[in-house]
């Protein structure tokens, strides 16, 4: 066992997959030379050559573009945006074209590329470098979303969408890249199921539904709120954003009777709205009081200022308050 990073299980998903299947490449701003802005491919250009870690353009829609033809052609690639905020120049290339293909070519085709994208606040990026962008492609069929807030998760999801035949937007959140260690397995392929949320904390007071850093934030809570009351909250992890893992949270919430649902996206038509519906609509008999959601307020992005980006964020504090009123109801 080792004690790694979330960023660290990141570079090493990649490094073992690419020595795996020489299928596998990487393309992206600073990828290469400079091992990314934020060194998750560091040592990949030195090991692996210009050939399959490579240096693009600043042109996010030509990254995308180019790897969805990689993929048509037999290839696996791991195309890179530097942050999520800079996506949009890729949007028609990923929604009309990599989330369409098997489609459109009655499964006669399929894009296994792996979009790996940097999001999230919290570390002072402000207006463009912070955005949760995570609803935009969870709204869209054929692609595969997903966001770990486990360094465990971060390698094994990453190796098991590497390996998906259907293109698959991987979210990572740069809040967590230096801020969590675990341990890992030194040896044996470290996979896991893409397609199902977790329970991180069992409990039988309330269901709370999160993901992404807000995981870390919520797991402080449970345990904040079950020292000082003794109430037990259950932690799902929704892991993955489309398609969603509803049977995860209904189970819980027909144990517990009351929602709460954390996330920094906006709040509306966030992914708690749709957790919210389907738990309106195929639970409500369970419920014992109102579902919550605990998310960014509906500005258009985050503030750079340290007092408001604060204020925008979900916090401990704020979870706490909701989480004991909801218990309270």
């Amino acid at each position: 066992m080792a004690l790694v990073t979330y960023i660290g299980a990141i570079t090493e998903a990649l490094q073992e997959e690419m020595r795996r299947d020489e299928r596998v490449f990487i393309i992206g701003e600073d990828v290469g030379v400079e091992g990314g802005v934020f060194r998750a491919t560091k040592g990949l250009y030195e090991e692996f050559g210009a050939a399959r870690v490579i240096d693009s353009p600043l042109a996010e829609g030509i990254i995308v573009s180019s790897a969805i033809g990689a993929a048509l052609g037999g290839l696996r690639p791991v195309p890179e945006i530097q942050f999520s905020d800079f996506i949009t120049p890729a949007m028609d290339a990923l929604t009309q074209q990599a989330a369409k293909l098997r489609y459109r070519s009655g499964g006669s085709q399929t894009c296994p590329l792996t979009l790996r994208v940097c999001y999230g606040g919290g570390v002072g990026g402000g207006l463009y470098h912070s955005q949760t962008n995570t609803t935009w492609f969870a709204h869209e069929p054929g692609l595969i979303v997903v966001a770990p807030g486990t360094v465990a998760d971060a390698k094994s999801m990453l190796k098991a969408a590497i390996r998906q035949d259907d293109p698959v937007v991987y979210f990572e959140h740069k809040k967590l890249y230096r801020s969590i260690k675990e341990e890992l397995p030194d040896e044996g392929d470290f996979v896991t199921d893409l397609f199902h949320a977790a329970v991180r904390r069992p409990g039988k007071d309330m269901t709370l539904v999160t993901y992404g850093w807000t995981l870390q934030l919520s797991l402080q809570v449970a345990e904040k709120i079950h020292a000082e009351t003794g109430a037990e909250i259950e932690v799902i992890d929704l892991r993955i954003l489309n398609p969603l893992d509803h049977d995860t949270y209904l189970e819980s919430l027909s144990k517990t009777g009351r929602l709460l649902i954390v996330h920094e996206d906006h709040k509306t038509l966030g992914i708690g709205a749709e957790i919210a519906a389907t738990a309106a609509e195929q639970a409500f008999d369970c419920l014992a009081a109102p579902i919550v959601r605990v998310t960014a307020p509906d500005v258009p992005s985050i503030p750079f200022s340290s007092s408001l980006e604060k204020f925008y964020l979900p916090s401990v504090d704020k979870i706490v308050d909701s989480a004991t009123k909801l218990l309270n109801y």
